[in-house]
């Protein structure tokens, strides 16, 4: 047995690693150097159901393109609709086929009807597992938060129905509450959490005076939030949790274990330094484990979770009431 093997979403993993949901995802090339790399799992680039929308408005506008000239012109022109989600679908059978490490799908949609359809073709293509990414931006003052929350609730639940497959969510942190909203998705019998999805966050350029959408990479400080909650949510769900965001060394996937993870996605990693980094990450997580004389991962999974780390409150906001409260104490590692 493997010293890194896991289980996530009850799949088993030969890595904790995983290759997280873009465009290095979707290129089979791509895909094939991950698995070499050895990674624990493949999550392919997300089929978006607001692209499909855009594409097919773009094919009827072309379509109807000279109709105002005149009548005659619009015959010129082949009867012809958009192929919806065909194309991805495709591709994510050609991937699944492509690699012997599991593989997972990755659903963005945006009504409830298509978040069961794609997620039932998805499915269909004999994929390990699916990936529901839910979130919610602060753009609609007309939109409460527990509109969002039983919107969500509601499309998991068809899809649970539907879908027999593993099935994780992807949130973001934009809730009011995110560990009740973890606490009732459980409930619901889903398979994995990943915490958290970075969103591209709008820029200005000054000079310019215009709007700009920057590359979202994550920097090593992001790890944090994904870690807090990887410590407070194990032993209190059954789902496993997935650590996302700033993570790019095996001490960084080794962090995440503690808390209580049972695997993490990278993105950033792969991007800034090539897929090796997946490589790089195992080496570093097993020379830490061998320094520590950890047989396996189960040896030291969740040991400094919040239920069974000594001091609890450091996964909560009191911290910083006692960081203020006695500076000293804090420094010299007391309690205040």
């Amino acid at each position: 047995m493997s010293a890194l093997e896991t289980r996530y979403m009850g799949i088993p993993l030969a890595s904790p690693v995983i290759a997280g949901a873009s465009d290095l995802t979707a290129n089979m090339d791509s895909i094939r150097k991950i698995e070499e790399a050895g990674a624990g799992a493949i999550v392919l680039k997300s089929l978006f159901e607001e692209q499909i929308q855009v594409e097919r408005f773009r094919l009827e506008e072309d379509l109807r393109t000279g109709e105002g000239i005149s009548p005659e012109i619009g015959s010129f022109y082949p009867k012809g609709e958009h192929g919806g989600p065909k194309e991805h679908l495709l591709w994510v059978k050609k991937a699944k086929a492509a690699v012997k490490i599991p593989v997972i799908a990755s659903l963005n949609a945006v009504n409830r009807a298509t978040w069961v359809e794609y997620a039932a073709r998805l499915a269909d293509q004999g994929v390990d597992g699916l990936e529901l990414n839910f979130f919610a931006t602060p753009s609609d003052f007309d939109v409460g938060g527990a509109r969002v929350e039983e919107e969500q609730l509601e499309a998991l639940r068809e899809v649970r129905r539907t879908v027999r497959i593993p099935l994780a969510v992807k949130l973001s942190v934009f809730y009011s509450n995110p560990l009740n909203f973890l606490r009732r998705l459980d409930a619901e019998g889903i398979d994995g959490f990943v915490l958290f999805n970075r969103f591209f966050q709008p820029d200005i350029d000054p000079e310019t005076e215009t709007m700009t959408l920057p590359m979202n990479y994550s920097a090593p400080a992001d790890s944090r939030l994904p870690l807090r909650f990887a410590g407070l949510l194990y032993g209190r769900v059954k789902a496993d949790v997935c650590a996302s965001t700033g993570i790019a060394t095996g001490a960084d996937v080794a962090r995440m274990l503690l808390a209580g993870a049972a695997a993490v996605q990278v993105v950033t990693a792969l991007y800034r330094n090539g897929v090796k980094a997946i490589a790089d990450m195992r080496a570093g997580l097993e020379r830490w484990m061998a320094k520590k004389s950890y047989a396996s991962i189960d040896a030291f999974r969740g040991k400094l979770s919040a239920k069974v780390v000594k001091d609890p409150w450091a996964y909560t906001r009191a911290q910083y009431a006692k960081m203020l409260l006695g500076p000293k104490e804090w420094a010299e590692g007391k309690k205040a």
